[in-house]
């Protein structure tokens, strides 16, 4: 309203301008002389005025007519296109301005603008390949979803924009969740494009939703071919996406096929907990417990977890705690600084009731790495070496408010999951599960008030009940 205000008087403001200096113009009792072949002409300053206006005039129209001469020529010498070219240079001037203003308009974030210079620019351009681009990241921006989708299925017809448009319909059905039409669209997209990066991150992440590992390791190995990843990253997710095509196999019960793929997996990359686990109990499976072990041995300095421990304990599961103690040296030799393998040695020494020793392995670590398993550890030593009632219900008290410790922890997201997986169940990322502590300490599931009474004996078992009753009344009581 203000502008339109503004150009309104601006308009009369020039107008009246031009009639004042016409008037002295008017006015005026001088004027022009011209002299040409002993000819003489005089001319009031306005008559002069009107005659310059008219002398421009036709300068501009022999100009045109020169122009037009030759593209008449250029016609007759055999280009097909020069005077259509000449009568459309006009036109394709205000198009590429209403084009270029049209981007503009879309940096600026204006969508209904940009609709606008879009469809003014096919107006005078009638090429919808580069207007069609605009128009729908025009409607996109606007908000108006429907118009942009008619604008990306008009762009598949037109082999120079069908990526463009399977992409745009692609990012319409994951911003509505259907994701279903959305890894076809990814794979028709790919097709066309497999060096793009966007679209390889794309379709990779849409096959590990939709669980199929066989599609995604050919993705991946597309990704790698173009220098998408490097080739330590790719053989790391290659491997990830093999144990879980290896996970699949045995739920299937093709047990043989799965031993197969798990032992290669493992070879492919040694430090994946999950995989070396499957790997041992392939070769247990096989009766070969010196391969399972060497695997073990091998995953073990690289990343200490009690599931590696555990794999461990099934090569030889009926030998006695102190034969146990005594084979478990060739890990606990490993790494002996690590926290887990301090309490792995400390819960080996307690099954052979050596709780001197147990004590010695723990050291501080209650003290430098408090959590609900090193405190429970202290709790059932305590317990071993005869210590009191209070001793006792002291580290057990300390264990159920303790955090848990380290867990499958999503890299980009934060959330912890009780068992590895290949994708976040929080944000669906690929490959970001690794094993540490939470930022934040995580609920507190019922690991302690089940697994304490079993390590330090059933006396503890009514103290454990209260103490869990009080603290559940105590949160009931904020909640509140």
């Amino acid at each position: 309203m203000l502008w339109s205000l503004v150009k309104i008087l601006g308009f009369v403001v020039l107008i009246a301008l031009l009639a004042y200096g016409a008037g002295l113009l008017a006015e005026s009792s001088e004027g022009v002389r011209i002299v040409v072949a002993n000819m003489e002409f005089t001319l009031q300053p306005l008559q002069a005025a009107i005659a310059a206006g008219l002398l421009l005039l036709v300068v501009w129209v022999i100009i045109r007519l020169v122009g037009l001469c030759i593209a008449v020529l250029r016609f007759l010498n055999g280009d097909e296109t020069a005077i259509s070219r000449y009568f459309n240079r006009n036109r394709e001037r205000k198009g590429y301005e209403a084009m270029a203003e049209g981007l503009v308009a879309i940096s600026s974030g204006d969508g209904r603008v940009a609709l606008a210079k879009a469809a003014k620019a096919e107006k005078y351009l009638h090429r919808p390949e580069l207007t069609n681009l605009l128009t729908a990241q025009a409607a996109e921006l606007s908000g108006d979803s429907k118009k942009a989708e008619e604008v990306y299925k008009r762009l598949l017809t037109d082999d120079r924009t069908r990526f463009v448009g399977i992409r745009g319909i692609l990012k319409q059905r994951l911003a509505e969740g259907d994701t279903d039409t959305a890894l076809k669209l990814a794979e028709k997209a790919f097709v066309l494009k497999p060096r793009n990066q966007e679209m390889q991150d794309t379709l990779l992440q849409l096959q590990a939703d939709h669980g199929d590992w066989s599609g995604a390791r050919k993705t991946l190995q597309t990704k790698v071919k173009y220098g998408g990843i490097p080739r330590d990253v790719y053989k790391r997710r290659d491997a990830v996406l093999a144990l879980s095509e290896v996970s699949e196999l045995i739920e299937k019960g093709a047990t043989i096929e799965a031993r197969e793929a798990a032992i290669a997996m493992h070879k492919q990359s040694p430090e994946l907990v999950p995989g070396t686990v499957l790997a041992a109990d392939a070769y247990i499976e096989e009766g070969r417990p010196k391969l399972a072990t060497r695997i073990l041995k091998k995953t073990w300095p690289l990343a200490p977890h009690p599931d590696l421990a555990a794999a461990f304990a099934r090569i030889e599961p009926n030998e006695s705690a102190a034969d146990r103690l005594r084979r478990f040296e060739v890990l606990t030799k490993l790494n002996p600084d690590h926290p887990e393998t301090r309490m792995l040695l400390a819960e080996l020494n307690i099954a052979a009731d050596d709780f001197p020793e147990a004590r010695r392995a723990m050291g501080d670590l209650a003290e430098t790495h408090p959590t609900a398993r090193s405190l429970s550890l202290m709790a059932a030593i305590e317990r071993g070496q005869g210590g009191d009632d209070a001793a006792v219900r002291g580290w057990l008290s300390k264990a159920l408010v303790a955090p848990r410790g380290e867990q499958w922890v999503c890299e980009k997201c934060g959330t912890p999951h009780q068992e590895w997986r290949p994708v976040c169940q929080s944000c669906k990322s690929f490959d970001t599960l690794s094993w540490k502590v939470p930022e934040d300490r995580p609920v507190q599931g019922s690991y302690q008030s089940e697994m304490l009474p079993i390590i330090v004996g059933a006396e503890a078992d009514e103290h454990l009940d209260k103490v869990v009753e009080s603290e559940q009344e105590a949160e009931e009581a904020k909640a509140e």
